[in-house]
């Protein structure tokens, strides 16, 4: 089953719930950064994302695609997903195999239980093609104190969309992260990649389709390759998460 086209819960007990998630359960990140840094992340992922991989490497940088197992090879309204075949090829080349959850499940919607069997499921799928599977990123950014507390021991790190750079102290539990999405999503991307310049900060970029006619939470190749560029013009270094956190 395909996600569909999604749009948060804008009412005011959805924001005091996203907002007061800030704030519990966190886990301060402990960083080590040489200079500026900028992680590219790719969430469900469309194999249009996994085609962009290239791009990076041009840059002699890598990408973590934040998969669900369950859609792989399924069609939605970004297009095709990635397949197993296309996620284990990533891996080899060196791109982080990162997890969402299997059937991208919102995790506040979600039983603590079921979520935790999705999860599992997820990690022993995405690991058996070659992917360390250890860091996460919540399905539409949608994250709840419940769900935070259940999968922090699970993971690494997990990913929300909030927008913020990530520096020494940052909460691992819901790591702030701007989409390359949108009309403005390359102006966007691009003031974030110099406040991390200005600051000696982590920024991490998200989106999700890369083609050249994208759909509204995707963007173009030759965005993803000006973004790439302008950050390595910039002086910063191109991780993967896991790269990031593993120093």
């Amino acid at each position: 089953m395909t996600p569909e086209p999604y749009s948060a819960d804008a009412g005011l007990g959805a924001k005091l719930r996203r907002r007061y998630a800030r704030l519990v359960h966190r886990r301060p990140a402990r960083l080590d950064l040489a200079r500026p840094t900028v992680s590219f992340t790719f969430d469900d992922a469309p194999a249009s994302a996994a085609a962009a991989a290239e791009i990076l490497e041009r840059h002699q940088a890598r990408g973590t695609y934040y998969l669900c197992a369950g859609l792989f090879g399924e069609t939605g309204h970004m297009g095709r997903y990635i397949n197993a075949q296309e996620a284990a090829d990533l891996a080899v080349r060196g791109h982080e195999i990162a997890c969402h959850s299997h059937g991208h499940v919102d995790a506040h919607r979600t039983d603590g239980v079921a979520l935790l069997a999705d999860s599992e499921r997820n990690v022993a799928s995405l690991t058996a093609l070659g992917g360390s599977a250890r860091h996460f990123a919540f399905p539409y950014g949608e994250v709840s104190p419940a769900a935070k507390a259940r999968l922090a021991d699970r993971y690494g790190s997990l990913r929300g969309v909030h927008a913020g750079l990530v520096r020494d102290g940052s909460d691992l539990n819901q790591l702030p992260a701007v989409g390359i999405e949108g009309a403005d999503g390359e102006a966007v991307a691009r003031h974030w990649i110099d406040q991390a310049v200005k600051t000696g900060s982590w920024l991490i970029l998200f989106t999700h389709d890369v083609s050249d006619s994208p759909s509204a939470w995707g963007c173009t190749p030759a965005t993803l390759d000006r973004l790439a560029a302008h950050a390595r013009a910039r002086g910063c270094d191109l991780k993967t998460v896991g790269q990031v956190l593993d120093r």
